[in-house]
């Protein structure tokens, strides 16, 4: 097991009476990207906030690299946040600068690394526009060279794909990954769980305050696994009405999702389709975290409000 960049321990956090983090605990090892999800509400952002040292939580800690979370921290945190926080006035090149100062690197080194990450970015001739005068996707990238220009070994993403086109969100998807090997560790926060399944190895579901999932994105696709089959072919599909105990649950003229309930049924169904048909592809259909995720938040929803289904 790696070592842990950050370490929550029973965290909580309240605004007045409302709730927002709720004994939070989670640890997340160096190096890794690391999913936050939720849907919205759920505590993400203030969870993130406390992460990054914006404000403290009520009760509980926060530790990074085995120390208390303090204000030193800060300069090796870089933190994306959904809402954008630009000057509309400013320049690029001034913006990326005066945050990259407020990081504590100095006027040389910022506009080196400036000018190093604005051509990754395919906006090297953007530097004397206005914020206001950039689209909502060039806004995300000088928002994003803004987060990761003054090399922080904690990266805090906040829907980092907000604004921008296909070929874009994989310019970033690539630059993250290229990060993480790099040693950096990523906090993912976003609602589109097909790059969760791209590129966290872990992460942890939130609602109404309350960590209510956690762990390795693989080993718990694994235990929401379903007898759900999908079966592509070439042939007649209406030999699956001739088999019992069996639940169709898709059928299609080259394809069927059947539930096989057991390895017997399993292995009758595979014998009864090589006789008939020309066979494709057999799978296990496996959940997809976007199901995870509804199912989850829908089983504690009703647990909360003290009904079962």
């Amino acid at each position: 097991m790696q070592e842990a960049l950050i370490t929550i321990d029973s965290v909580v956090k309240k605004f007045g009476t409302y709730t927002a983090s709720n004994n939070i605990s989670l640890s997340i090892e160096k190096g890794t990207i690391f999913g936050l999800l939720g849907p919205n509400g759920a505590g993400k952002t203030t969870l993130i906030r406390m992460i990054t040292n914006i404000f403290a939580p009520d009760s509980g800690t926060i530790r990074f690299n085995n120390q208390l979370l303090n204000e030193d921290d800060k300069n090796n945190i870089g933190y994306l946040p959904e809402e954008r926080g630009l000057y509309r006035k400013q320049s690029v090149q001034d913006q990326i600068r005066y945050f990259a100062e407020l990081k504590g690197m100095t006027k040389k080194e910022a506009f080196i690394a400036m000018d190093f990450w604005l051509e990754r970015m395919g906006a090297e001739t953007w530097k004397q526009k206005k914020i206001n005068e950039l689209s909502k996707g060039m806004q995300q990238k000088v928002q994003f060279i803004t987060t990761i220009l003054h090399n922080p070994s904690l990266l805090v993403l906040d829907e980092p794909f907000s604004g921008l086109d296909p070929l874009n969100v994989q310019l970033f998807i690539d630059i993250i990954l290229e990060l993480q090997q790099q040693g950096k560790t990523i906090i993912l926060s976003t609602h589109q769980m097909e790059q969760v399944e791209k590129l966290c190895e872990s992460f942890a579901l939130i609602n109404k305050g309350h960590c209510i999932l956690k762990g390795n994105v693989q080993s718990i696709k694994k235990q929401y696994v379903t007898n759900s089959f999908k079966l592509k072919f070439e042939g007649d599909s209406d030999f699956v009405d001739t088999i019992e105990g069996i639940e169709i649950l898709g059928k299609q003229k080259d394809s069927l999702i059947v539930g096989l309930p057991t390895v017997e049924k399993q292995k009758e169904f595979l014998v009864k389709a090589i006789e008939v048909v020309e066979i494709k592809r057999f799978e296990l259909i496996e959940p997809t975290l976007h199901d995870i995720f509804i199912k989850v938040v829908k089983e504690n929803e009703f647990t909360q409000n003290g009904v079962t289904e």
